[in-house]
């Protein structure tokens, strides 16, 4: 399934060095129908040790992890929501897009100009989420607009509608992001057509720089309020150091363990940020595995059985009869199929069965 998270943020605080990154992860093209050719698109691999352990335990000719799409998305500039520096047309893409990873810079460097003339992350986020928001309010005034006419026609369907985008309406009238709301399920659904931007998931990624001036580190304030913003509205956040695996990107393998101790940057935090995506848009892995293949297939949290096996062909869902489950760590402590049935762990499932993140799933079909 071909979802993405774009990549968003000011000018000058990592965004292209990160999608660099991100893309030294990529994978084959060929295994994913929903691969693009386009430059600012990167289908990525999602890191993932049970693939590993598997492929390793079915001695299996080739792996296919899970993977998710990221955007690299131009850099938005204070007035987008007006169309300064061509803001319709960035945040059209950011509209296409099924999460937001918001890139934010925590270092500062006087090499690497900042739009604003100077670091400030929380000042940074506000600038980005309100021209969001503000977005968002010249659709949802459009819509109610349209929708009012309904309403006075006695529609059901507009007066739920109608209801959804007063609270969106409410809540981005105060420069809060409309997913702050809450929402009925069926307002949710009323309100997926509008693709507001603020209703999407966000992460916040934190991008520092190995050995430069990390505000984590100086004390002045600026990372104690970002860290304060973080804390008070939950969000989900990742820190990341975009710039080891882009100057990573050319060396030799002994060269890069005598980098990243020279540095001591061990973890640059890119691959938390793709398992962090992962789960951003509310997807888990399920397994298939043998000598010829182990593979991960990607299907949102909350699948049944007969909804996961369409990950693998239409058929398993159509003419679905049941599935043969075991978990992956199950397997393996079981040494083999064999062993694992003798032993009754291998479970038949039916069509209500909620498939479990790291099933290994076999499906019957008619």
């Amino acid at each position: 399934m071909g979802l993405s998270i774009g990549i968003v943020g000011l000018p000058n605080v990592g965004k292209s060095t990160l999608f660099n990154a991100l893309t030294k992860k990529s994978v084959l093209a060929a295994n994913y129908p929903f691969a693009t050719i386009d430059p600012s698109v990167g289908v990525v691999s999602v890191p993932d040790e049970r693939v590993d352990k598997l492929a390793e335990f079915s001695n299996s000719e080739k792996k296919v992890p899970a993977a998710i799409e990221f955007v690299d998305i131009a850099g938005l500039v204070k007035g987008a929501s007006e169309g300064e520096g061509l803001g319709n047309k960035f945040l059209s893409h950011i509209r296409e897009v099924d999460a937001i990873a918001h890139v934010v810079r925590i270092f500062d460097n006087t090499n690497i100009m900042h739009v604003d003339g100077e670091v400030n992350p929380l000042r940074d986020i506000e600038t980005i989420n309100l021209e969001l928001i503000l977005a968002d309010l010249e659709t949802v005034q459009k819509r109610l607009e349209s929708v009012t006419r309904d309403v006075k026609q006695g529609k059901k369907e507009a007066i739920l509608e109608e209801g959804a985008i007063q609270k969106a309406f409410a809540l981005l009238q105060e420069s809060r992001m409309a997913s702050e709301g809450e929402y009925t399920q069926e307002e949710r659904n009323a309100l997926k057509g509008l693709h507001l931007l603020t209703m999407k998931p966000m992460l916040y990624v934190l991008n520092k720089e190995a050995g430069g001036h990390n505000l984590d580190e100086l004390n002045d304030g600026r990372f104690e309020r970002l860290q304060e913003f973080i804390d008070t509205s939950a969000a989900s956040y990742v820190v990341v150091d975009a710039n080891v695996e882009s100057e990573l990107r050319e060396l030799h393998a002994d060269d890069k363990t005598s980098f990243r101790q020279e540095y001591g940057v061990f973890d640059d935090g890119v691959d938390a940020l793709i398992k962090a995506g992962y789960q951003l848009l509310g997807l888990m892995s399920f397994f298939t595995t043998g000598p010829g293949e182990t593979h991960a297939w990607t299907i949102p949290v909350g699948s049944t059985a007969p909804e996961a096996g369409a990950a693998i062909h239409t058929d398993f869902f159509n003419k679905f009869i049941r599935a043969e489950v075991i978990g992956w760590d199950t397997l393996i402590e079981a040494g083999s199929y064999p062993k694992a049935r003798e032993k009754g762990l291998v479970r038949t499932e039916g069509k209500e069965y909620i498939v479990k993140n790291g099933d290994i799933i076999e499906f019957l079909h008619s």
